[in-house]
Order: structure tokens, then C-alpha cells, then sequence
């Protein structure tokens, strides 16, 4: 008797499958972060003041 190990390999459309959702996934990101950059640089001062006061009281953190 040999002792052969089998190895399998995902089907190629499988390969292909989970390429696609990671391309999707860093492309949400990316959106996300651009939102994220050109809405705080759009954004009025004190609208952006009261976000991270309010995100910090949220959080348990003094501030004042």
C-alpha cells in the first residue's frame, strides 16, 4: 500500500469568486474613505467640533 496524499485545489471559478468579493470589499472602502475625507472638508467647523465632542462624550471620555 502507498501512502499518496491528495491535494485538491478550489475550482477556478471559485478562485475567481473570492477575487471578486476582495476587489468589491477594497473598492467600498476606498468609497467610504473619500466620503469620509470630502465630507470633513466640506463640512462646517463647529458641525465637525460637535461630532467628535459628541463621539467622545459617546465613548466615555472627558472633555471639558
Amino acid at each position: 500500500m502507498s501512502s499518496e496524499t491528495a491535494t485538491t485545489q478550489p475550482a477556478p471559478e471559485a478562485l475567481a469568486s473570492e477575487d471578486g468579493k476582495r476587489r468589491m470589499s477594497a473598492i467600498l472602502v476606498l468609497a467610504f474613505g473619500a466620503f469620509l475625507v470630502w465630507g470633513a472638508a466640506y463640512a462646517n467647523p463647529i458641525t465637525l467640533h460637535n461630532a467628535a465632542h459628541d463621539v467622545r462624550h459617546a465613548t466615555g471620555f472627558p472633555c471639558h
